[in-house]
């Protein structure tokens, strides 16, 4: 692809939307969803040859889930448009303001990044989330999907170009990336100069490749290795229907739970829950205590784990069992052992509670909830970009303020400094 050329449209693109009103963006938002509608047979025909060549290469079916569309996830697409069109445009919001003793007059203002580039795997939704978040922080987005996606991707494309193309639409705003060679990856990563930010989306090793290669600034995201914790003082019922919600609704996604942390006084009264609860649909992979408070009757799916299952995602029906002696060693070993993303603790002592939220060291922490809830649609944004698991910028589901920087506007009138 002719990168040069591809981000100077790109920029043009952004100067344009950056000079945009809100009515302006979103007019152009609600042709694009107007055209989603119109178009869904077009896009479910196109996402069913991605499937279909999914399953015939094996792809596991946790994963063909997260490739898949269906009438349901487009009318949610849909409906996270709706929600990004109600919401405030950031472009512009001033955050602060003072005048200085000289009598200058400060302000500081939020300004889209520019360009976006986002690198993801699978998801062909995150094609429409990322352009309408993108689009109505006023930012021009570069998007790289996978091949397993691309004829998604490209009848999703077709349909956001399609409805930019009327009114004040900004159609240069969005490019997808051919996909046709890994080169496509490395040239984003080196386009310093030409792109503001990129984003990976996807699997450890993807996120390590690109924080690991990439010479323009990454805001990284996605991989998440995350725990639930049953503290001594838990509801267990409680317990067990979080972890059957947090790991087997989607297991395939990264807010999905990898591994059960028990506290050694619950271990015998909650292992044998978990496995009911679960009933055959997760290989319990347990430390030798947990293992051992199981019935011999309730093994046929639990197996000793190894080291490398602590740690791990696994993005499928399988979840690793670690027994801990307090709820400090829960915190070391989760702290250890995560990527930062989403981690849990039912219980039912609140200094137990505030505790782990003080000391976990992840960018979502709840207490006495799922950790499915780690998402853009749930915590109000309408869509996410990614999900942050750094501290810098933005950490957590990434809205359409976690497109934006800030600069500073100053007024004078002839002042110097002495």
């Amino acid at each position: 692809m002719d990168l040069d050329f591809i981000c100077s449209k790109l920029r043009s693109a952004s100067d344009i939307l950056s000079l945009q009103t809100a009515a302006q963006k979103n007019a152009s938002l609600e042709q694009v969803k107007a055209a989603l509608n119109r178009d869904r047979n077009e896009i479910l025909l196109a996402n069913k040859k991605d499937t279909d060549i999914a399953r015939e290469k094996g792809m596991s079916e946790s994963l063909v889930e997260r490739l898949a569309l269906d009438n349901k996830k487009i009318d949610s697409m849909i409906h996270s448009l709706d929600i990004i069109i109600n919401q405030n445009d950031p472009s512009g919001e001033e955050i602060s303001g003072w005048k200085t003793p000289d009598g200058l007059t400060i302000r500081q203002v939020r300004v889209p990044l520019g360009i976006v580039a986002i690198i993801y795997e699978s998801r062909p939704n995150v094609t429409l989330d990322a352009f309408a978040l993108a689009y109505k922080s006023g930012n021009s987005i570069l998007l790289r999907g996978s091949s397993s996606a691309v004829n998604s991707n490209q009848a999703i494309l077709k349909t956001i170009k399609s409805a930019l193309s009327q009114g004040d639409g900004v159609e240069d705003a969005i490019y997808l990336a051919p996909c046709e060679n890994r080169e496509e990856v490395q040239e984003i990563l080196t386009a310093t100069g030409k792109i503001d930010v990129v984003l990976p989306r996807g699997s450890a090793g993807l996120i390590n490749m690109v924080t690991q290669n990439a010479r323009i600034p990454v805001i990284q995201t996605g991989a998440g290795v995350c725990h639930l914790y049953v503290d001594e003082s838990a509801d267990l019922k409680m317990a067990a229907q979080i972890a059957l919600n947090a790991k087997c609704q989607r297991p395939g996604a990264c807010n999905a739970i990898e591994c059960i942390v028990v506290h050694k006084s619950v271990l015998k009264e909650f292992m044998p829950l978990l496995y009911r609860t679960f009933n055959g649909k997760v290989q319990l992979r347990c430390d030798e205590q947990s293992l051992k408070a199981l019935d011999c009757t309730q093994k046929t799916n639990a197996v000793s784990a190894s080291e490398n299952d602590f740690g791990f995602e696994f993005l499928d029906f399988v979840c690793a069992v670690k027994t801990v002696d307090s709820i400090h060693e829960a915190i070391n070993f989760i702290n250890s052992h995560n990527t930062k993303h989403s981690e849990c603790i039912v219980t039912e002592n609140r200094s137990s509670a505030r505790l782990f939220q003080s000391k976990i060291d992840a960018a979502c922490v709840y207490v006495n909830a799922s950790t499915r809830f780690t998402d853009g649609g749930e915590f109000g944004f309408g869509a996410e970009l990614g999900i942050s698991t750094q501290k810098l910028h933005a950490r957590g589901p990434m809205g359409i303020q976690a497109l934006t920087t800030t600069k500073y506007l100053i007024d004078g009138d002839g002042q110097t400094r002495s």
